[in-house]
């Protein structure tokens, strides 16, 4: 499983359409310096006692410097080698990575005073990440990017609150380049560590077969259920976020063989898609290892990983719950049916030949739970993997494989890396001119001391953000300058960046830029944006989830009441279900609008954690449940008649 018959190493990571498909030299000479990345990471998070800021920049000298090879300027440039021009330009994205390397000690011995060549270098950095921003993440993120270096020069000329005195050019380079509160801040130095080292951790269980395994262990476990492949996407999808933090990897790497399943059962093509797009998008938000976003959520909130990782288990169980229920009823409704028995994997034999699998997830998790790092949970986890595969021939790594995943976690990294690295100008931004407590007091002003109000325009700003960048930059953006008018309104801090995080996660789901329905659609031959919009229907719980844990942080295992929480849990999947019931339209058979009403009130009561709306679901369902049982039986009554 992790060898390769083909002459050069072929790194098979699927990423988005604008990267090149290199070939040849061009192809040895990229994977070399990815292998080479992949080898110096391990090293700095592993071994070294490398200060922070020199950590970035070494990180930011390989991320930009590969994203200009691996990315081409324009749609007219070559898709199977980089140019010159490129070659020159990764050149200088190492080295104004690596002069910060090697000059920061000067620098601090002159208490941060730069000479010009700081300035220089600063200049140059700043431009060539903007335009390596461009390549990778598109045009979006850099122009934001932009507005806010504006906004900290010219700020003077900004009437109201949101003005303020300015800085000069010299200012902002030296803001930006040589502290670690712009481009080297805490967005970087979380992709040059937990991220980089998780994301090379998924590479290598990948050559070791794990993703066959979850698809083979979903199909045994849940393929004859009603639902069939459907049921068995949610499984594997939920599965595989504990090892991918990329929504678009996990609709390619389980979509593949889900999607066409989906279909040759009788789902329709646009539906075969959306719930992969639905189920892809939750690995994010699922523990033990959830999104990129999560490792910076941490470092925001200046908390150990294993705390976030506690507070996402019940709201995804929640999501996926959801996803799981309105499949079931979507199978319900179109008379489909499981897959025969012998047609599917027996779960006892997946589990004696790929359950050792399992070992460096558990490793990692343990680590975790006993207070490690996750960057030395994630170093345990790769030695885990290597040593692990060797239990059996099937998933036995070779080195040739071990090689091909030093370069795929590389290369996947490339564009967190660089959406990081701009992102950084934008927080760098907000700390200068104090733009976040601007905002906060503005959204508090606009939704006159509301929290529901405030809620709902800090979840419209995450979305809007979220429909045109990374999962990671939006949440960086949105923590920096909304979630602080949540935490004004009093709202915890953990409740308060989790409620972003959601909504910016679950953005790849919303039309009209949904990048996770969209690459499902592709695979499915299915028609976007009706992809898009079945998805979104599928990922509705996961909307509504945030409000509930921002009222009620039990859900976020915050001062847990064990038998307050056992009931919050018990009636949320309720409320879940009711609102599967209502969405779908169908019990046993089609709801009326009126019923249609109770269920969806007896949901959104019964997912809110209280005595009185528990009461009032409960009271809403039961009314739903007897109109729907009277009709039905009267409906029933001629039938038998005749």
């Amino acid at each position: 499983m992790g060898t390769s018959k083909s002459k050069d190493l072929n790194i098979r990571v699927s990423e988005p359409s604008r990267q090149r498909a290199l070939i040849g030299l061009w192809l040895k000479v990229f994977t070399v310096i990815a292998i080479v990345a992949s080898l110096v990471h391990i090293w700095m998070n592993s071994f070294s006692l490398t200060v922070a800021i020199k950590r970035n920049a070494v990180h930011l000298a390989f991320m930009l410097g590969m994203t200009y090879l691996t990315y081409p300027a324009s749609s007219k440039s070559p898709r199977d080698r980089f140019t010159w021009s490129d070659a020159l330009l990764a050149a200088l994205s190492a080295m104004v990575g690596f002069y910060i390397y090697f000059a920061y000690d000067g620098l601090v011995a002159r208490a941060l005073v730069p000479v010009p060549l700081d300035y220089f270098m600063g200049a140059l950095a700043v431009i060539l990440v903007l335009e390596g921003a461009r390549r990778s993440t598109g045009n979006i993120l850099p122009v934001l990017a932009i507005i806010f270096l504006l906004y900290a020069r010219f700020g003077y000329l900004i009437p109201g609150p949101l003005g303020h005195r300015g800085f000069s050019w010299a200012r902002i380079i030296t803001r930006m380049y040589m502290t670690d509160e712009g481009l080297f801040g805490v967005t970087l130095m979380v992709s040059a560590s937990y991220v980089f080292m998780f994301i090379l951790f998924g590479a290598f269980l990948s050559e070791t077969g794990t993703a066959k395994f979850f698809n083979d262990f979903a199909m045994g476990l849940a393929g004859r259920l009603r639902g069939g492949p459907a049921q068995v996407s949610v499984i594997g999808s939920a599965m595989m976020g504990t090892i991918s933090g990329s929504a678009q990897a996990n609709v390619v790497t389980t979509g593949t063989f889900t999607i066409p399943l989906m279909k040759s059962v009788g789902y329709a093509p646009h539906f075969a898609g959306a719930v992969e797009a639905a189920a892809s998008t939750g690995g994010i938000l699922m523990p033990p290892i959830m999104g990129a976003a999560a490792f910076m959520m941490a470092s925001f909130l200046g908390i150990p990983y294993v705390k976030i990782m506690a507070a996402g288990v019940i709201p995804a169980l929640f999501y996926y719950f959801g996803i799981f229920l309105m499949v079931d009823l979507e199978a319900r409704k179109t008379g489909l049916k499981g897959m025969p028995k012998e047609q599917l994997p027996d779960v006892r034999k997946v589990m004696r030949e790929g359950g050792h699998l399992l070992l460096p997830i558990a490793v990692i998790l343990l680590m975790l739970i006993l207070g490690y790092t996750p960057l030395y949970a994630a170093f345990f986890g790769l030695i885990t993997t290597v040593v692990g595969s060797y239990l059996r021939k099937s998933t036995r790594i070779s080195f040739r494989a071990i090689l091909e995943a030093l370069a795929n976690g590389s290369k996947t990294a490339i564009s967190v890396g660089t959406a990081c690295a701009v992102v950084g100008f934008v927080v760098g931004t907000v700390s200068m001119t104090g733009l976040g407590q601007v905002i906060a007091l503005n959204i508090m002003k606009l939704s006159m001391g509301k929290l529901w109000f405030a809620m709902i325009l800090v979840m419209l700003a995450a979305m809007v953000l979220g429909m045109g960048l990374p999962a990671e930059a939006c949440y960086i953006v949105t923590a920096s300058v909304a979630a602080p008018a949540l935490v004004n309104m009093g709202v915890l801090p953990m409740a308060a960046h989790f409620f972003v995080f959601y909504y910016g996660t679950l953005s790849c789901v919303i039309p009209p830029v949904a990048l996770t329905s969209y690459t499902a659609a592709g695979i499915a031959q299915a028609n976007p944006t009706k992809v898009a919009i079945a998805a979104l229907k599928l990922a509705l719980a996961g909307l509504i989830i945030p409000y509930f844990f921002v009222y009620q942080p039990m859900l976020l295992m915050v001062d847990v009441q064990p038998l307050r929480l056992i009931w919050a849990v018990a009636s949320g999947l309720l409320g879940i279900w009711c609102l599967a019931t209502a969405l779908q339209s169908y019990l046993t058979k089609p709801l009326t609008i009126t019923e249609r009403v109770c269920f969806f009130v007896a949901s959104i009561c019964l997912i809110d954690p209280g005595f009185v709306t528990d009461l009032a679901g409960f009271s809403a369902l039961a009314i739903g449940l007897a109109a729907f049982f009277i009709r039905t039986r009267q409906q029933a009554r001629p039938a038998a008649g005749v």
